[in-house]
């Protein structure tokens, strides 16, 4: 009986392993996108706007309330795409610096798996970037380039910058991602502009590795702060609505049948957005035999993580870290997203 028992624990703990495993060799990869909502450190930097992150700042960010954003970020990340073997990369944006993703990938629920990072400082007012973290097992770098985004009508206008990472999936496919975090709409009407602007480089982008390869494998993520119904996706950065409508040199918007469906990554006084989307190129979903190609896209909200705030009048918002400038400990304003290839 005992040598049974330790049998059955025995494939009790195999099983999981076996099963990432499999999926790897299945050719499944998981790649998503995630605003961490302000993760900030506990230190002050003088040459960022970060005061109401510390703790003595307004929001009393101390190493504990720090620590516990951590671990939820984290454990968010080691969840998303867990029945595939997890995420082999995501993009990421609202954080503070390097020394966060560092501290994050250290946590408990992230330590286990081989995590690179990708990171530039941006010129943003608020000292946020975006950044691109990749399973090294899986995704290897080949090169990572960091793009401004400049407005001549407005010489002091600051943003985060875009972020170009190529690298080989599984030493099969080539992909080009792009992370973005476009500007906000504060400032109303005015703002539109803005993110029209945003728009167009990230098109440049895709531009510039389209004319060298109309088949090349480019994936745009990010919080676009804007819905895929907008002029700003539709006009400017060209995606396409339907997979049928996308020609070579084109980008597919999945989430955009999404939208309106309902679906949304983000609520705002009773309304639900889609501002948070990842959208693949003509040669993701037409790949050549063997390559990776585009299965389907999702919003990452599973109950047993608990994304939603469950009680009072925000009940299914995303749980929050701070509300109306209360310490709520939750993990974003922000649903995850994420988008599954699938080798042929």
């Amino acid at each position: 009986m005992k040598k049974f028992n330790f049998l059955i624990l025995t494939l009790l703990f195999l099983i999981p392993l076996s099963f990432i495993q499999a999926q790897k060799e299945k050719g499944i990869a998981v790649i998503g996108f995630y605003n961490l909502e302000n993760l900030f450190d506990t230190e002050n930097d003088p040459t960022i706007n970060d005061e109401q992150f510390l703790p003595e700042g307004d929001y009393r960010w101390t190493p504990e309330r720090y620590q516990h954003k951590l671990n939820n970020m984290s454990r968010v990340l080691a969840a998303i795409g867990s029945e595939y073997g997890g995420l082999v990369a995501v993009g990421l944006s609202e954080l503070e610096n390097k020394r966060v993703l560092e501290d994050l990938i250290a946590t408990d629920n992230l330590k286990d798996r081989n995590w690179g990072i990708v990171h530039y400082n941006s010129p943003d007012y608020r000292g946020v970037d975006v950044a691109f973290l990749y399973d090294k097992g899986r995704f290897r770098v080949l090169g990572s380039k960091s793009y401004t985004l400049n407005i001549p009508d407005n010489p002091t206008f600051k943003t985060r910058d875009q972020l170009l990472v190529t690298g080989m999936l599984d030493e099969i496919d080539t992909l080009h991602i792009i992370v973005n975090h476009w500007p906000s709409k504060r400032g109303g009407k005015r703002s539109i502009a803005s993110r029209a602007a945003a728009a167009q480089l990230t098109r440049s982008i895709v531009d510039s590795l389209m004319n060298l390869n109309p088949y090349a494998k480019v994936i745009v993520m990010g919080d676009l702060n804007d819905d895929p119904d907008s002029k700003s996706i539709l006009t400017h950065l060209r995606s396409k609505k339907k997979i049928e409508q996308t020609e070579p040199k084109d980008i597919y918007n999945p989430m955009y049948q999404m939208y309106k469906r309902g679906i949304g990554s983000y609520a705002y006084r009773d309304n639900w957005s889609l501002i948070d989307q990842i959208m693949v190129s003509y040669g993701i979903l037409n790949p050549a035999k063997n390559s990776y190609k585009y299965s389907s896209a999702h919003v990452y909200t599973d109950p047993l993580i608990m994304l939603k705030t469950q009680v009072g009048s925000y009940e299914d918002y995303p749980f929050r870290t701070y509300a109306g400038g209360a310490y709520q400990g939750g993990y974003s304003d922000h649903f995850p997203v994420y988008i599954i290839l699938k080798s042929k």
